[in-house]
């Protein structure tokens, strides 16, 4: 059976007190409803559908690259009112899976189950227990534990609040019968608002068989309608990630403080400290070891790399053998050849650096390119932008350059070449020479500083 998928994503949030549509609060770096859409992409299926309202085309503009019909709803009357929308472009002979924008932890394994369980009678539900209930609409079941309706908390009666098997939103139903149940619906409850929720007793009159589907985790289908929810669910799925790395091998002090808002491609024998950010992709090598609080974004590290607590990598590629850090900002387009050190409160920004050179203090590079085997002294920069357009630096192998040097680009600084402390370099430097820029120290005796009047 061919399955069409229709994701609801058009509520306002009001919980969140914010402008933005509630769909694209972000859960791990990326907007809920990415989230939800990834899951349905990995579903076979004919097509996808997004509903939205809130928020304008905030929502379909942010998120244009997705591989969907987006459908607008003018009017948010209910759930029921907002899968009508799509009515038009639905085919009759597919099973349709209701998903939601705001319940990213969804799993694929849990929908699966879902849409084969439609598969008999045209109409699965997928539900799950909670300690406290409050706010979910109740599943009502028969002396013979069918299904034979959902009553939504605000019009449920005393006795069915303390039902605690709730309805998670979450359904498969053929699409000829969704139509014709939907059409149906009317709005006479509190809300004046068409629930979707509805369809459940239209269903069981006409016979139909509602197939219940018991989710495992009760927070995969929890809805995120505050920051606290936010927050929790954020804490939940960066542990889920955490203990997937820990049973591939990665070392993790405490996963509790670990957050991965991307994709990790891993290696053997790699030690993550506390307070590790990854974000975009990256890709560690084999005994990599990352120190506490470092932030690592779209970067690849080879094997034998030491990053050292409080380090920056964003956009870099990171040789076998290197040791960066503390402190140490590695900027994009930045490339480490093999046992390279960067240390203590040096940026880099677009420079490639060759092997065995190292950087070890208080430096800046941009736009520049060193080669092997040279060493950079503490607070050297490279003065890379004339204000207008941005200039090259050329270092090359076994050069020196001592503590204080600035090197004016472009400039190119040639084989074993010497730069001696406190210079300003202006123009090109000949191999194995000795550029020195200096002003003549002069003393004066008997100097008296000056004093407060």
């Amino acid at each position: 059976m061919t399955l069409s998928i229709i994701i609801l994503a058009a509520g306002q949030g009001t919980r969140m007190y914010s402008d933005k549509p509630k769909v694209l609060h972000t859960l791990a770096g990326r907007p809920l409803l990415a989230h939800v859409y990834q899951t349905a992409v990995a579903l076979t299926h004919r097509e996808i559908h997004i509903v939205y309202g809130h928020g304008g085309e905030q929502v379909p503009e942010t998120l244009q690259d997705f591989q969907a019909s987006w459908v607008k709803q003018e009017e948010q009357l209910g759930t029921g009112h907002a899968v009508q929308q799509v009515f038009p472009n639905l085919p009759d002979v597919d099973n349709i899976l209701i998903l939601y924008g705001d319940v990213p932890l969804i799993t694929e394994e849990s929908l699966t189950i879902l849409v084969d369980a439609a598969s008999d009678s045209g109409f699965s539900l997928l539900t799950t227990h909670l300690d406290n209930p409050r706010g979910y609409g109740r599943i009502i079941r028969d002396e013979h534990e069918n299904i034979v309706a959902i009553v939504e908390e605000k019009d449920a009666t005393e006795e069915q609040r303390k039902i605690c098997e709730v309805n998670t939103g979450f359904m498969v139903i053929k699409g000829k019968q969704l139509k014709l149940w939907v059409n149906a619906l009317k709005n006479e409850n509190k809300q004046n608002e068409y629930y979707l929720t509805d369809i459940v007793k239209l269903a069981v009159s006409d016979g139909v068989n509602v197939a219940p589907v018991i989710a495992d985790s009760p927070i995969e289908v929890q809805g995120i309608n505050t920051r606290i929810q936010l927050s929790e669910a954020e804490r939940y799925y960066q542990l889920v990630q955490a203990h997937h790395l820990m049973r591939n091998g990665v070392g993790l002090i405490d996963p509790a403080r670990f957050d991965l808002r991307g994709d990790l491609e891993i290696g053997r024998d790699n030690e993550i400290d506390i307070n590790v950010v990854i974000e975009g992709r990256v890709k560690l090598g084999n005994n990599v070891t990352i120190g506490a609080n470092c932030y690592l974004k779209d970067t690849i590290i080879a094997d034998n790399v030491i990053v050292l607590p409080n380090t920056m990598i964003d956009s870099a590629v990171i040789g076998n053998g290197c040791r960066i850090g503390p402190f140490a900002r590695i900027r994009p387009d930045t490339t480490l050849d093999e046992n390279v050190h960067i240390g203590n409160f040096v940026e880099l920004k677009k420079t490639d650096v060759g092997k065995g050179s190292k950087v070890n203090h208080l430096t800046y590079l941009g736009d520049s390119h060193v080669g092997m085997g040279t060493n950079i002294g503490a607070g050297t920069i490279t003065c890379n932008y004339d204000g207008v357009n941005k200039h090259q630096t050329i270092i090359g192998d076994d050069v020196f350059i001592g503590s204080d040097v600035q090197l004016i680009a472009p400039v190119k600084i040639n084989n074993g070449a010497t730069i001696a402390a406190g210079a300003t370099i202006t123009k090109d430097v000949s191999e194995n020479e000795l550029a020195i820029s200096r002003v003549e120290q002069k003393s004066i005796s008997k100097w008296k500083r000056p004093t407060k009047k």
